[in-house]
C-alpha cells in the first residue's frame, strides 16, 4: 500500500512529491498520464517566480523540477486516474485500465484550465497575445492597449488590475448586464482608461508573426461591425477545474465542494475527508499562480506526512 498517492504532475503535484519524499516517506507515486509539468509548460514566458530572474518559457522553467523530485525517490506512473474511492481507513486509486491501487493518503493536484471561447484566431495566437491570466502576463503589455473578454467578477477585477499597467483596457461583453458585483463594475467604469463595449462579441482575433494586432467585433443587437487595434486580449470567461477523479459512481463527490466544483480545504489543504488533501487550482480560492500551487503542494505533503505518521 502506498503511503501517499499524488494525482497530477503540475507545480502542485511535483512540489508535493518533493516534500513528501524528502520528508521521509518511501512509498510515494505521482500519477500523471503525460509528461509532468502541468499547464504552465504551454506558457511562452514566465518571469514572476521569485528567485528565478531569467525569463524562461514554461517548459524550460519546469524541466528541472522533475529531476529534483525524482532524485529524492518520487516515482512517476504514466497512468490516467479516473476515480478516487474511500474504503475503510484507506483510499483506492482507480486507473483507466481497471487497475486499483491502495493508498493511506492522497493529494489531488489535477488543476484546471481556462475556458476557451472558440473564436477564430484564439488557438493561433494563444500565448502570443491571447492570455487567460492578467496577473501572469499583464506586465508584458505595459503602456499598451489591451482587451478583456468577459463579464464576471474575475473579468472586471482583472480589467481594473490591467488599467494600472496598460494605456487602455477595452472590456468586451455579449450582454449589457454583468455577472460581476455592481460595485466592482462601478469601480471599472470610474477609470478613464477602461472602455466598455456591450453587447459585442468577437468575430476574429487578428495578428501577424509578432502576435495579436487587433479584433473584429460584432454588435449582437444590430449586427454592426467594428475593428479595434490592441496588443493583447485576455479571455476571462470562466475556468474549468479537473475534479472528475473526485466524483463517485453515484454522482456524489468524495469530499465537500463549493458551487463551482472546487474542493473546500482549510489552510493545511485538508478536505473534510481525513487523509485526503487538495492542492493547486482545484481548491477553492486558488490564485492560479505557479508559486501558490507549489506552496499548496508543499503544505499538502507536510499534512500527508503527519497523517501517515499518526496512522501507522
Amino acid at each position: 500500500m502506498l503511503e501517499v498517492a499524488i494525482i497530477g504532475g503540475g507545480p502542485a503535484g511535483l512540489s508535493a512529491g518533493l516534500y513528501a519524499t524528502r520528508g521521509g516517506l518511501k512509498d510515494v507515486i505521482m500519477f500523471e498520464k503525460g509528461m509532468p509539468g502541468g499547464q504552465i509548460t504551454t506558457s511562452s514566458e514566465l518571469e514572476n517566480y521569485p528567485g528565478v530572474a531569467e525569463v524562461k518559457s514554461g517548459f524550460d522553467f519546469m524541466a528541472p523540477w522533475q529531476e529534483q523530485c525524482f532524485r529524492f525517490g518520487l516515482k512517476h506512473e504514466m497512468a490516467e486516474v479516473i476515480r478516487i474511492k474511500k474504503k475503510l481507513d484507506f483510499f483506492v486509486i482507480v486507473l483507466s485500465d481497471g487497475k486499483e491501487i491502495e493508498a493511506k493518503s492522497v493529494i489531488v493536484a489535477t488543476g484546471g484550465s481556462p475556458k476557451r471561447s472558440n473564436v477564430k484566431g484564439e488557438d493561433t495566437y494563444w500565448g502570443k497575445g491571447v492570455s487567460s491570466c492578467a496577473t501572469c502576463d499583464g506586465f508584458f503589455y505595459k503602456n499598451k492597449e489591451v482587451a478583456v473578454l468577459g463579464g464576471g467578477d474575475t473579468a472586471i477585477e482583472e480589467s481594473i488590475y490591467l488599467a494600472k499597467i496598460c494605456s487602455k483596457v477595452t472590456i468586451i461583453h455579449r450582454r449589457n448586464e454583468f455577472r460581476a458585483a455592481p460595485i466592482t463594475v462601478q469601480r471599472a467604469k470610474s477609470l478613464s482608461n477602461i472602455e466598455f463595449l456591450t453587447p459585442y462579441g468577437i468575430e476574429e482575433i487578428c495578428g501577424d508573426n509578432s502576435g495579436v494586432t487587433g479584433l473584429k467585433l460584432k454588435n449582437l443587437e444590430n449586427n454592426a461591425t467594428k475593428e479595434i487595434n490592441i496588443a493583447g486580449i485576455f479571455m476571462l470567461i470562466g475556468y474549468n477545474v479537473n475534479n472528475a477523479v473526485l466524483m463517485q459512481e453515484d454522482g456524489t463527490s468524495l469530499c465537500a465542494m463549493n458551487e463551482y466544483g472546487q474542493a473546500i480545504v482549510n489552510l493545511k489543504m485538508e478536505t473534510n475527508i481525513p487523509g485526503l488533501f487538495v492542492a493547486g487550482d482545484l481548491r477553492q480560492d486558488a490564485p492560479k499562480q505557479v508559486v501558490c500551487a507549489a506552496s499548496d503542494g508543499a503544505t499538502a505533503a507536510l499534512g500527508a506526512i503527519e497523517f501517515v505518521e499518526h496512522h501507522k
